[in-house]
């Protein structure tokens, strides 16, 4: 994971605020019940094993309670993509979020240059965030976000090394909170671990999703 907090650890705007927290939940003496049992249910999901997740500190200025997690696409012993995803509470609720929770998320993976340069691309990442979302049966609202492709050349001393090319979704969504106040975050994590699968190349998961439109697998992923 030492590498995927690495390459979050730049540019990533207000998620890097999750750096700052000394605690890995903020005021979580003070949480009311929805909020924890949104992060318990965060804790009880089961993933597929090619997706490393683990708890960071939460940023400490976007709401009142927060939660973060980092997680990265591993295969064999390289990193393929990586990403954080942080869960806002509000008791009081948030006229943007229209609803008490919200989750924001940052996924980035290294394209190949041609494929980055595919002009329908930041329309296809999209898509597959709201895809993966609905692909589990998830409803939410208010989704807003960006997808940002950018591109690395190299000249003089580094002029050896390939051309370089990274895709970035920033994104946030309001999960439906259900019975006791509370959104199934888990599902939204299982969502949001396909999403990172997805962009990293692999293949999907189960029989269902077998329609599923892939990237090629990207030209030399990280080492871990």
């Amino acid at each position: 994971m030492a590498a995927a907090q690495g390459r979050l650890s730049d540019g990533a705007g207000g998620m890097d605020e999750a750096k700052e927290e000394d605690g890995h939940a903020s005021r979580a003496d003070q949480a009311p019940l929805p909020f924890r049992a949104a992060v318990e249910a965060l804790k009880a999901a089961r993933l597929r094993p090619q997706v490393e997740i683990e708890q960071v500190p939460p940023p400490k200025r976007l709401a009142p309670f927060a939660y973060a997690l980092e997680a990265t696409v591993v295969d064999g012993d390289q990193d393929l993509a990586d990403g954080r995803l942080v869960l806002l509470h509000d008791p009081a609720g948030h006229d943007a979020w229209r609803g008490t929770f919200r989750l924001v998320t940052l996924v980035r993976a290294e394209l190949e240059p041609e494929m980055a340069a595919d002009p329908l691309l930041p329309e296809v990442c999209w898509s597959w965030l709201t895809g993966a979302l609905q692909a589990r049966g998830l409803t939410y609202g208010e989704p807003s976000g960006t997808v940002t492709r950018a591109s690395s050349h190299y000249f003089g001393g580094l002029a050896a090394r390939p051309a370089a090319s990274q895709i970035e979704i920033r994104a946030s969504w309001t999960p439906r909170e259900g019975l006791g106040g509370a959104p199934d975050t888990g599902a939204h994590l299982a969502s949001w671990c396909d999403l990172l699968a997805q962009v990293a190349g692999l293949p999907p998961a189960g029989p269902g999703d077998a329609s599923v439109v892939t990237l090629p697998q990207r030209r030399g992923p990280q080492s871990r």
